[in-house]
């Protein structure tokens, strides 16, 4: 009889605590739906467009994980990249709408976690930035680029092959 409390009790309390969470989360979910945007979205952004820094960073950026942490040479080579173009990554919007799914800021948060390795999305558009970065295109003019869809057109198979040495 004390063991079958026990365990009506038990299952009370963890449907409780579980209606708790699911409450928190549906609290925090209307919280940020009404919420603006980080300050990290420009205020001239129409509100389809995800989650960017306008500008340069005024603090320190994270660092990228290390390329060696992965086994899939692709992915190497364009974390490797990415670690080059920080800043630039900052400055640019993630089409694959981590921000909303991850609360990612920029495109730089994919690099900054694992997304990116799974994410052919996130590693055309660091592709697309980096090599029109070494054009000497600005971030503004990248950011467009992306917002304009030209990471479709990005080939990753070129990325396929290890890197040269330097």
């Amino acid at each position: 009889m004390m063991r079958k409390a026990i365990v009506v009790a038990a299952i009370s309390f963890i449907a409780l605590i579980g209606f708790g969470v699911g409450f928190v989360h549906a609290q925090n979910a209307s919280e940020q739906s009404q919420s603006p945007k980080p300050s990290a979205v420009d205020d001239n952004q129409q509100s389809d467009v995800p989650a960017y820094h306008a500008s340069r960073p005024k603090t320190p950026l994270p660092e990228t994980l290390h390329p060696e942490q992965f086994t899939d040479v692709q992915t190497q080579n364009v974390y490797a990249l990415a670690a080059k173009i920080k800043s630039v990554l900052y400055q640019q919007p993630c089409y694959c709408h981590c921000d909303k799914e991850m609360g990612h800021t920029s495109l730089l948060s994919c690099y900054t976690d694992r997304h990116a390795s799974v994410c052919a999305l996130c590693q055309k558009e660091a592709v697309l930035a980096y090599t029109e970065s070494q054009q000497g295109k600005t971030a503004a003019q990248i950011r467009k680029d992306i917002m304009d869809g030209k990471w479709k057109d990005v080939d990753l198979s070129k990325y396929e092959a290890p890197a040269p040495s330097n």
